[in-house]
C-alpha cells in the first residue's frame, strides 16, 4: 500500500494512509502522511501467537473495527476515493465510512486466493469446518461466505448501525465488491479466467528501495560465496530458538553460509562462527540479487521480491495466503514449498538441496525477467482516471 501511495503522490495526487503505527517509517520514505489507526500490528500478532487472544474471533474483529474506524473516518474527510486492503474487518469498516461520506470505494487483494473463483477452493476459516465430502469450488466459496458472516457479521453490522447504515448479509462480497483489484504479479499469481465477476489485475504494488546495504552486511557478502538468507518476516515463532538452530544446521549441511534475518520472530545466531551473520530490516531488493537462496514465510511481498531478484526460494508457510504463495513457487519451479510450518534441520536441508540446484536457479532467473515492476503506477493511473471520469 505504501508503494501505491507513493505512485499516487508521484502523479500529483494528495494521499493519506490510515494504518497502524508500525508503518510510519515506510511512509516517510515516500513523503506520505500517516494517520495512525489501531494498535501496533506487531504487538497484536505477538499476542495472538502467545495465546492471548480475545474470547472469540468476533471479539477480535470488533476490536479491529473499533480501533480503526474513527481514525479512518477522520482521514477520509475531504477525499474523493477510499482504497482498502488487508483484514476483512478493517476493510469493512473503511467501506462503511465511504458509504457514510458518499465517496468512491475500491478494494484490493494481494493474492488471488482471497477472491472467489470456480478454479480453486477458499482458504480455510478458523472455527468454520467444511464437510469433507464437499468438493465443488463454488459450493465451498458459498460455505466460506456463510462462515465469514458467522464470524464477522455481528461486529461489522454493529458498526454500520452506529453510522445509521443498513446491515449487510454477505460480509465477504460486500468488502471485496464485484470489481476488485488484484495487486499481484500476473506471472507469479495469475487470475484464472473465466471468472464469476470482474477482477482487474494491476500487477504487484512494489515500493522501490534505493537504500544502501549496511557496511557489515556488505563485508559479509564480499567475504565468501553467496549465503542463504533466512527470515520469517512478520511471523513470530513459538519455537524461535529451535527454529534458528534448525535453520543454521540446514544451511551449513548444504555447505553454505547463513544470513539470518531476525524479523518479528527475533531469531538469533546459535554460535559465533564467522559463517553466519544476523541482520535486521534491510533493502531486500538489493540483497536478494546477491544470495544463493531465500528461505521465508511466504508473504506476498517477500515472495514477489525474491522472484523479481531471480533468487531460488524455500517457502515455509505459516498462515493464510502464505500457503498459496508456497504452492505457486513450487508450481513455477522457482523454489520449494516446505511441508509444514516448523522446519527441522533435515527437512529444510532437503528443501534447500532442491532449491540450490542449477536447474532451479536457471528457472528463477528466467521468471525474474517476467515480473512487472510497474503495478503500483498502473493502479495509480487507473484510480486517477476513474476519479476524473
Amino acid at each position: 500500500m505504501v508503494g501505491f501511495a507513493g505512485a499516487l503522490r508521484a502523479l500529483g495526487a494528495e494521499v493519506r494512509v490510515c494504518a497502524p503505527p508500525d508503518f510510519a517509517d515506510l511512509l516517510a520514505r515516500v513523503g506520505v502522511p500517516l494517520v495512525p489507526a489501531g494498535q501496533s500490528v506487531r504487538e497484536m500478532v505477538r499476542q495472538v501467537f502467545a495465546g492471548k487472544t480475545p474470547p472469540s474471533a468476533a471479539d477480535l474483529a470488533a476490536g479491529v473495527i473499533a480501533g480503526q474506524a474513527e481514525a479512518v473516518a477522520g482521514a477520509a474527510e475531504g477525499c474523493d476515493v477510499l482504497v482498502a486492503a488487508g483484514l476483512t474487518t478493517a476493510a469493512a469498516g473503511a467501506q462503511a465510512v465511504s458509504e457514510k461520506r458518499g465517496i468512491r470505494y475500491m478494494y484490493a487483494a494481494y493474492a488471488p486466493c482471497y477472491l472467489p473463483s470456480p478454479h480453486y477452493p477458499p482458504l480455510s476459516l478458523h472455527g468454520q469446518p467444511v464437510p469433507p465430502d464437499v468438493t465443488d469450488n463454488r459450493v465451498l466459496w458459498d460455505l466460506h461466505a456463510q462462515g465469514m458472516n458467522a464470524v464477522f457479521g455481528a461486529p461489522v453490522n454493529a458498526y454500520r448501525a452506529s453510522l445509521g447504515l443498513p446491515a449487510v448479509d454477505n460480509v465477504r462480497d460486500y468488502v471485496s465488491t464485484d470489481h476488485p483489484w488484484l495487486a499481484a504479479d500476473p506471472t507469479l499469481a495469475p487470475w484464472p479466467e473465466p471468472a464469476d465477476f470482474n477482477v482487474v489485475q494491476t500487477g504487484a504494488w512494489i515500493l522501490p528501495d534505493e537504500r544502501p546495504l549496511p557496511e557489515e552486511l556488505e563485508a559479509f557478502l564480499d567475504a565468501g560465496a553467496p549465503p542463504v538468507y533466512v527470515s520469517f518476516g512478520s511471523m513470530p515463532m513459538r519455537q524461535a530458538e529451535e527454529v534458528a538452530r534448525a535453520v543454521v544446521e540446514a544451511v551449513r549441511a548444504q555447505g553454505r553460509r547463513v544470513l539470518l534475518g531476525t524479523g518479528w520472530a527475533d531469531l538469533t545466531l546459535i554460535d559465533d562462527q564467522d559463517d553466519c551473520l544476523a541482520v535486521g530490516e534491510v533493502n531486500q531488493q538489493a540483497l536478494f540479487r546477491r544470495v544463493a537462496a531465500v528461505v521465508h514465510h511466504g508473504g506476498a511481498g517477500t515472495t514477489t521480491t525474491t522472484a523479481r531478484a531471480g533468487a531460488p526460494q524455500v517457502v515455509v508457510p505459516q498462515v493464510a495466503d502464505q500457503l498459496y504463495w508456497a504452492a505457486r513457487v513450487a508450481e513455477e519451479g522457482i523454489g520449494v514449498a516446505h511441508d509444514g510450518p516448523v522446519p527441522t534441520a533435515e527437512s529444510l536441508s532437503a528443501a534447500l538441496g532442491t532449491a540450490l540446484t542449477p536447474e532451479t536457479r536457471a528457472r528463477a532467473t528466467a521468471v525474474a525477467g517476467t515480473i512487472r515492476a510497474d503495478g503500483a503506477t498502473a493502479a495509480a493511473k487507473m484510480l486517477l482516471d476513474a476519479v476524473a471520469g
